[in-house]
């Protein structure tokens, strides 16, 4: 079954997003072209990281802050953007004027 055009774009916009950097949901959405589709960039990354080989660890929430639910979900995304020299303002936020892409 064939993907979407804005699946695709999500795709190709996550892709592009560079070591060392951030960007959120809602920012990917815009950029894909349907900017109240930030929950649907959440369901490609859950669906498709694996498939496409997503750096699904860059993207954050509005706020700055890892969205993921679980602890062990939150510590390996944290612990994988700060291999990227990513820094911490909290335990799971990170400042966004610093590090968004």
């Amino acid at each position: 079954m064939p993907i979407s055009d804005f699946t695709s774009n999500v795709i190709k916009i996550i892709k592009q997003i560079p070591i060392g950097r951030v960007t959120t949901y809602g920012k990917i959405a815009i950029l894909a072209g349907n900017p109240r589709s930030a929950r649907q960039v959440s369901w490609v990354l859950h669906s498709s990281s694996k498939k496409y080989d997503l750096p699904w660890h860059r993207i954050i929430n509005s706020k700055g802050i890892i969205a993921m639910k679980s602890i062990n979900d939150k510590n390996t995304q944290k612990e994988l953007l700060e291999k990227e020299g990513i820094e911490f303002i909290s335990d799971f936020k990170v400042n966004l004027k610093k590090f968004q892409w």
